[in-house]
């Protein structure tokens, strides 16, 4: 294949899941000049931005590469329940260049609150956030914040730069039709949106300078004439000087008056972008129906940020990790690890005796919680006092329902095993009553439980009991033979309060659903669709900030060698991207929160009408039908939800 012309061919490097995985990675077209255009320099704002621009719609589950090709564009239509996010992309390639510079040019992005005929709304900010996806080794996975309502983007010759579209729909939203749009303008590179869209600093002393400007003049019921006077003459001078500044310079022509182009002019060159939510009656809980718990090495935040493992400064970056994180409805836990694949975890480093453990395990959005087996910081108790003195505490709590020791992953021989019946025995000691997980994807290896390696396997829930209750396997075991699920699920006795969880990690690969860079969005999102046909009552994933060490926090992310391509990483730092501090969500970690969502949806559905039901929902859609088969589009999930939506809604009237 040739891209015609004078640019140098590009070979993509290979990524895992690339080929075939719904992108259009490859070469990029020669850009032509649209001949309705006219010769020479373009000016923005004499010509209607769908001259200069194409812009189109794609779902969730799409990786909108840099080399994509042009749609048409049609309106969004968005299917929602109360405390459900629902995302969209709008993708944004140009068709010449406009700039003067190697860029192609500059667009605003304006967007407004969402709108129903009664008059309710989804504010822009709170509910609906704008993000752009940004590549991670050439593949689009980090979403980098904008501002709202206005961003502007810079835009380069032959790209596709693709935005990602948030809406969070509260769970006391009323339900109905809402409609809004999104205003996409060609522009010009200067100075212009520097005076649209300031920076935090400068809106904070915006905000300041107008604020005193009220506390000036709000406060005058029975003041004297004169004291009025001399508050808005305060006042009319402090305004002068916010209309004087910097960015409204550009405002005022040399004799003083204001100098702005028509806002119906404007308008009127704009690409504007339909978008109508449909909000439900139904909510999804609070707290998950399935407990997806996700570790966070404390390690990487301990070397990333510069923070010493107790100090105040550790419990702050600790603490924003995991309230940041609970948004996507898993339920956080750090990790620390130790010797032969021995784990120190915790949901809260705060000690149980501590006002911070009951805020963290109370949270309603906490489905799981892990109890630390010994000092997570250095304090005058022994390990024995110490998890002696949290049990008993915890026990008393509503929240001990929620609670689990995770003591070692991936048990490999019988001193493994050992160490994991002596620790669970102290622990139950204490708490009878406590859970005990423990991940394997195998039987202790000298000293095989059966003939072959897969019935080894299916013997470790007799070989570990009564010391696991929470037995979690690899669904790499698995491999392509759902069947093999009902034989690990016999093995379980749910009577005894044991559970059967899954996960993920290295393995399983391309084409079975994992959360890798460079697989398809809907193989990212169908993790969770497979949990739920198996049958598994909990999810477990390894890491979520588990990139190579760094001791700066705006370094380079670089993967773990020996792992695929975004395995153990879910999230990035803030700083690596602008000046936030706040991290950056993956698009993988987004269709995570998906994936549980669409279990809620399946789980309303199954309330209804029966499991069984809801498993033929699943393949007379096409969404899932097993690891191998799942669709490759969006459609399918579409189907479903609105399905669930059509036979579950109840008769009130939008």
């Amino acid at each position: 294949m040739e891209n015609s012309g004078s640019h140098p061919e590009v070979v993509v490097p290979p990524v895992e899941g690339v080929a075939g995985g719904g992108t259009a990675y490859g070469w990029s077209e020669t850009g032509t000049r649209d001949s309705n255009l006219p010769a020479g320099s373009i000016d923005p704002l004499k010509v209607h931005s769908s001259e200069l621009l194409h812009v189109w719609c794609m779902p969730s589950s799409a990786n909108v590469g840099p080399q994509d090709m042009p749609r048409t564009l049609e309106p969004i239509s968005l299917l929602a329940a109360r405390n459900e996010r629902e995302n969209v992309q709008i993708a944004i390639r140009p068709k010449v260049s406009w700039a003067e510079s190697s860029i192609a040019g500059t667009v605003q992005i304006q967007c407004a609150d969402l709108c129903s005929t009664s008059g309710d709304r989804l504010v822009v900010g709170e509910s609906l956030k704008v993000r752009r996806v940004v590549p991670i080794l050439g593949i689009p996975d980090a979403l980098v914040p904008l501002e709202v309502p206005l961003s502007q983007l810079t835009l380069f010759p032959g790209e596709t730069t693709a935005i990602w579209v948030s809406i969070d729909v509260p769970n006391t939203q009323p339900p109905g039709q809402y409609e809004g749009e999104f205003i996409i303008t060609a522009t010009r590179a200067d100075t212009e949106f520097t005076a649209q869209c300031l920076g935090k600093a400068e809106r904070n002393q915006l905000y300041q300078e107008l604020r005193s400007c009220l506390d000036v003049v709000e406060p005058i019921d029975g003041k004297s004439l004169d004291e009025v006077l001399e508050r808005v003459k305060s006042a009319s001078s402090s305004l002068r000087r916010v209309l004087l500044s910097p960015p409204f310079s550009d405002l005022y022509s040399d004799d003083g008056s204001v100098d702005m182009m028509d806002e119906d002019a404007i308008s009127n060159l704009s690409v504007r972008v339909k978008i109508s939510l449909t909000v439900w009656d139904f909510v999804l809980p609070a707290t998950p129906s399935l407990p997806a718990v996700i570790g966070i090495s404390d390690t990487v935040i301990e070397d990333r940020f510069g923070v010493e493992h107790g100090s105040s400064k550790w419990y702050e970056a600790l603490d924003q990790h995991f309230k940041w994180l609970l948004q996507y409805k898993i339920s956080p836990f750090f990790c620390r690890w130790r010797e032969n694949m021995r784990v120190l975890t915790y949901t809260c480093p705060w000690p149980a005796d501590h006002p911070k453990s009951d805020e963290y395990y109370s949270d309603p959005r906490l489905a799981a919680y892990a109890v630390p087996y010994s000092p997570i910081v250095s304090c005058g108790d022994t390990a024995e006092g110490f998890l002696q003195k949290e049990v008993e505490i915890l026990r008393t709590k509503n929240h001990w329902r929620k609670a689990y020791f995770y003591l070692w992953d991936e048990p490999l021989n019988l001193e493994h095993y050992q160490a994991i019946r002596n620790m669970a025995s102290e622990v139950h000691a204490y708490a009878p009553d406590a859970r005990i997980m423990t991940t394997y994807y195998c039987g202790p290896s000298d000293a095989p439980l059966a003939s072959n390696n897969f019935e080894a396997f299916l013997k470790v829930p007799e070989f570990l009991r009564p010391h696991t209750q929470l037995y979690c396997t690899s669904e790499w075991v698995i491999g392509n033979r759902e069947d093999l699920a009902k034989d690990i699920i016999a093995e379980i006795q749910p009577e005894n309060g044991e559970e059967w969880w899954t996960y993920v990690c290295m393995g399983p690969s391309d084409p079975q659903p994992n959360w890798h860079l460079g697989m398809r969005g809907t193989q990212h999102r169908a993790v969770m669709w497979r949990v739920w046909k198996e049958g598994g009552t909990g999810f477990l994933y390894w890491g979520a900030n588990c990139y190579e060490r760094a001791t700066v926090p705006s370094a380079e992310i670089k993967f773990r060698r020996g792992l695929p391509p975004g395995d153990g990483v879910l999230y990035y730092p803030g700083q690596v991207f602008s000046s936030s501090h706040e991290p950056v969500a993956s698009l993988r970690l987004e269709r995570l929160l998906s994936g549980l969502q669409d279990i809620e949806y399946l789980k309303y559905y199954s309330s209804r009408f029966g499991r069984e039901e809801g498993l033929k929902l699943l393949e007379k859609t096409g969404m899932y039908l097993g690891p191998e088969r799942y669709t490759h589009d969006h459609t399918p999930i579409d189907i479903m939800r609105g399905e669930v939506f059509r036979t579950c809604q109840s008769q009130s009237n939008f």
